[in-house]
């Protein structure tokens, strides 16, 4: 009884200190995510001093080719990887909010996989589709998996458990990415979705970024909404519903959230797995378990690991880019082994 009773006080004095810790990683993250995408900009084929970043921002000159390079090449590059890291880590945290599974994630739960099966499609027969069109079918790619995994996960017998749920994401993610990969390959394509499947910011442009920009705001903004019934729900479904809540349109809406974050981000930068599964861990690790502070500290924590793996994928083996999807998978795949290991705990 007295072990016990000691943990529920350290557990509530961590809980007690830990908004102060989520202010210093909001404040500190800032400053970081700030000094890694001037490192961004700045390195590459051509080295650049900060300088020089800083005269392109503020007093760009059409007549410098420097300018010109930062200008139209890097700095959408960084503000995309930014934008892109932040939709990925919230997307992770809300599916483990709204599920409580430690495992879930949009490259596991077959969300990015449904991204992939409509663009095999798009590919193939409609090659001359308008970016914000693909996008928009990228969306609908997200759903059909979202809407195939937690059906199937629902049908089992003994309903819908985080295990069924991450059985059912890592079943339907491998027939959505077997038929996207056979759609490819008998219509020749699947030299374009091998660089999607890869997942980098090398292509990123201004259009990119304009057409990310307002859908993962707006998808952010609903999240930093929703992130108290998040909370709530993850008392459990019985005491969330005894509180007042409706957990059905949460869940509803933290999916759509999650296909609206993962879809846009897909679709820019390609299949950049484990951020949305690693971020939220370490998050919650760090600042407890309320999601008022989770969304936001997953977004800039998020934003930073993937502005630095794109700036790893630079200098690995330079003038030629390694994929940031490898370097993420580097730091996912045994972080996912441990949790699995743990038990998902």
């Amino acid at each position: 009884m007295e072990n016990i009773n000691a943990e529920n006080k350290r557990t509530r004095s961590q809980r007690e200190s830990r908004p102060i810790l989520a202010i210093v990683i909001l404040v500190v993250g800032n400053v970081l995510l700030a000094i890694a995408l001037a490192a961004s900009v700045s390195i590459g084929a051509s080295e650049i001093g900060f300088t020089m970043v800083w005269d392109a921002i503020f007093a760009f000159d059409t007549d410098s080719t420097a300018h010109q390079i930062i200008e139209e090449v890097r700095l959408p590059r960084a503000l995309t990887g930014a934008l892109v890291g932040a939709s990925l880590a919230v997307s992770g945290s809300i599916l483990q909010g709204i599920t409580r599974n430690p495992l879930a994630a949009p490259s596991i739960m077959g969300i990015t996989d449904g991204a992939a099966f409509s663009l095999a499609i798009i590919y193939s027969f409609i090659p001359t589709m308008a970016y914000s069109q693909i996008m928009f079918w990228s969306f609908i790619g997200a759903g059909l998996g979202t809407i195939l995994v937690f059906g199937i996960g629902s049908i089992a017998k003994g309903g819908l458990t985080p295990v069924k749920l991450a059985l059912a994401g890592i079943a339907v993610g491998a027939l959505l990415r077997s038929l996207a990969s056979g759609i490819a390959i008998y219509n020749d394509v699947a030299q374009n979705m091998s660089f999607w499947y890869a997942g980098g910011l090398a292509g990123s442009k201004w259009l990119s970024l304009q057409l990310l920009l307002p859908i993962s705001g707006i998808g952010l903004l609903l999240a930093l909404v929703l992130a108290h019934s998040i909370t709530v729900l993850n008392l459990g479904d019985d005491v969330a519903k005894g509180l007042g809540q409706r957990t059905f349109v949460t869940k509803g809406l933290g999916v759509l959230i999650v296909m609206m974050l993962t879809g846009a981000a897909v679709s820019v930068a390609g299949a950049i797995g484990f951020i949305g599964l690693v971020i939220p861990h370490i998050t919650r690790f760090l600042v407890g378990a309320d999601y008022k502070w989770i969304i936001p500290c997953a977004a800039i924590l998020g934003a930073l690991l993937l502005v630095l793996a794109d700036i790893g994928a630079r200098m690995i083996n330079p003038p030629f880019e390694t994929p940031v999807g490898a370097l993420t998978a580097v730091i996912g795949v045994p972080f996912f082994l441990y949790l699995a290991r743990k038990g998902g705990a």
